[in-house]
């Protein structure tokens, strides 16, 4: 019988927080969430290009982190739902918000929003990982799909 070896790659799983816990900021609304986005989004790319972040979050509501997922051009840009939660289970990351903004200044959702919010809604309760909203944003306000009862 033939000795078959195989050489593979070995996955490592780490998270190093800058910070404790407890000095993290807490959302506990989607006025809170827009607040920790609009602080750490690049005005002068808003609009002009559409972004995707994402805030993760821990079991007390506070903020992990805000990641980039990806930047676009003038009328959209990719959401690859592997790498949001990649990410989110990389942070141990219990929930989350989603966030992308519209160059156009428009804040109501589109076809594509709305799908892609169903489906990480979706994969985030297979996972364990709760979508609590998505929000749409503008230097001067956001809609949060919570709030308009779409999630």
């Amino acid at each position: 019988m033939e000795n078959l070896s195989f050489k593979v790659a070995e996955i490592e799983i780490s998270y190093r927080p800058a910070f404790k816990l407890a000095e993290l900021p807490k959302v506990t609304s989607s006025r809170e969430a827009y607040k920790v986005l609009i602080e750490r989004w690049d005005e002068g790319r808003m609009e002009l290009l559409e972004e995707f972040k994402v805030i993760l979050l821990n079991t007390k509501g506070r903020v992990l982190g805000v990641v980039n997922i990806s930047q676009g051009g003038f009328s959209g840009t990719v959401a690859d739902p592997r790498v949001i939660f990649a990410v989110a289970l990389k942070a141990c990351a219990s929930s989350m918000i989603l966030a992308h903004n519209h160059p156009s200044g428009e804040l109501s959702p589109s076809d594509a929003d709305l799908t892609l919010t169903k489906r990480l809604k979706s994969g985030g309760d297979i996972l364990g990982i709760e979508v609590h909203d998505h929000l749409i944003v503008s230097r001067y306000g956001f809609y949060s799909f919570l709030e308009e009862g779409r999630m």
